[in-house]
């Protein structure tokens, strides 16, 4: 721990020497090319503005709204889904298939049909958002269930556990790391698919639909803080639920 600590100064100032050598080329190209770059003054004054107004606050929590609802519908199913699959054959035998086709079409690609449907609004991107979110829950549910060692399962027989019994105490904990890992991957998913779905869609707000009105009124400044704000929230998302996985899984050996 003290080892972590006493490092921790060493790795932020390795950290920042890559954001601070893109803000120095960032001030050198708007200065050279002062029409298609926006320099940093400029887009800390939109940040000021976008701030004091409340649309970034708005767009942000729309946003992040959004993201999580599809992914609390879209992991918990995906899960569910890939246990059943992992668990019994015919379920696998008849899911599998047309799962695994449906899965090879990128999910923005399920937008104009979806749309189509339901109509362009809050639902379609609901829809899109949660199908992004439940592939890969399925198939990691799927990997980690299926690669259960069989020991385990006999000393299962052995205790005479049923069916509900053999999943609690068996296949979740054998497989909860590859579980929270498609639970990982389906919050970046989730993220990527709403930002999406908001540039395609434009309804309602958000961060998408900040960065498309920004395009529309060629706000360089505001569309490069939008840019900003999108790519830390992700980070900081990500970053919160890795330190949350690493402590669900204590047991396992840490990773540096």
């Amino acid at each position: 721990m003290k080892d972590q600590l006493a490092r921790w100064p060493v790795r932020l100032v390795i950290g920042l020497v890559a954001p601070l050598l893109l803000i120095f080329l960032w001030q050198w190209q708007a200065s050279a090319h002062s029409v298609t770059f926006a320099p940093p003054v400029a887009v800390a004054s939109a940040l000021a503005e976008l701030l004091r107004n409340g649309d970034l606050l708005r767009d942000t929590l729309a946003t992040l709204q959004r993201a999580f609802t599809g992914l609390a519908i879209g992991a918990p199913l995906g899960v569910a889904a890939g246990i059943a699959m992992g668990i019994w054959k015919p379920v696998d035998r008849l899911l599998g298939p047309l799962l695994h086709a449906l899965r090879q079409v990128p999910m923005i690609g399920w937008l104009p049909l979806i749309g189509l449907w339901f109509g362009v609004g809050e639902g379609t991107e609901l829809i899109v958002v949660s199908m992004s979110a439940f592939f890969p829950s399925m198939l990691n549910s799927h990997a980690g269930v299926a690669q259960v060692e069989r020991r385990y399962l006999e000393v299962g027989g052995i205790y005479r556990f049923t069916t509900l019994q053999r999943i609690r105490f068996i296949l979740l904990p054998a497989a909860m790391p590859l579980v929270l890992t498609g639970i990982t991957q389906a919050l970046a998913f989730a993220w990527i698919s709403t930002i999406g779905t908001e540039l395609l869609t434009g309804a309602g707000s958000g961060l998408g639909v900040a960065m498309q009105t920004a395009q529309v009124q060629q706000r360089l400044d505001i569309m490069l803080v939008v840019i900003g704000v999108t790519a830390a929230l992700g980070f900081l998302i990500n970053q919160l639920f890795r330190r949350l996985r690493q402590s669900l899984l204590r047991w396992q050996p840490a990773q540096s």
